[in-house]
């Protein structure tokens, strides 16, 4: 199985797309039809990218913070749809599996696939920004250094994380692993659950 070579392809794809105008605003044409698993992790990274870039801006020590607050909220929206996207993934997983029996001795695993697809979209950006790094320019030697170490590592780990969601997926169709797709609840954004929004409601 060769699915997280897919989810890499993919990855790399769109966070190249995203680079071609590098900006958080401007939109991004998705290339695959939507629907398919393909479709979902292509946003899913373009989420990240933005994202990404985003958690760059609002660390701007000069930022005006009226554009600060706007941002992290915008950010907290964004980490909203992350998750949401997540559980897509994981939904695919589900019903693709929907028809296995698991053994009587398959166990759970830490994480589901689409979590762990989750880091490997993270993966390909961090990939991407360290290897800038290490051609730039204006950087002295021992920096480029430096980040190309780093960059041996990333790709490493990628190669691990990559080998070790295609061995959960193989283990899940044959019934050694079973899946269960958990909603976050993410309380902060509920009113219903946040102290802070629903005592703000209540004083009204």
């Amino acid at each position: 199985m060769d699915f997280a070579k897919q989810c890499n392809t993919i990855f790399n794809q769109a966070t190249e797309a995203y680079h071609v105008t590098d900006c958080i605003d401007a939109p991004v044409a998705n290339p695959y039809s939507e629907g398919s698993i393909e479709h979902t992790l292509f946003a899913k990274n373009m989420v990240d990218a933005i994202q990404w870039h985003m958690e760059d801006i609002i660390r701007d020590p000069a930022i005006d913070p009226v554009e600060a607050l706007e941002l992290k909220r915008r950010i907290d929206r964004s980490n909203q749809v992350r998750t949401d996207m997540v559980e897509e993934i994981d939904t695919f997983f589900r019903d693709k599996y929907a028809g296995i029996t698991p053994q009587p001795d398959a166990t759970i695993n830490t994480e589901s696939p689409a979590w762990a697809i989750d880091r490997l979209s993270i993966l390909a950006l961090k990939i991407y920004h360290m290897k800038a790094e290490t051609e730039r320019t204006d950087a002295d030697a021992a920096h480029k250094a430096r980040c190309a170490a780093k960059l041996d590592v990333l790709l490493e780990q990628r190669t691990d994380l990559s080998q070790a969601i295609d061995t959960l997926l193989e283990d899940i169709e044959a019934g050694r692993k079973y899946m269960k797709v958990y909603r976050q609840m993410k309380m902060y954004n509920d009113p219903a659950t946040n102290p802070v929004l629903y005592a703000s409601k209540t004083e009204k």
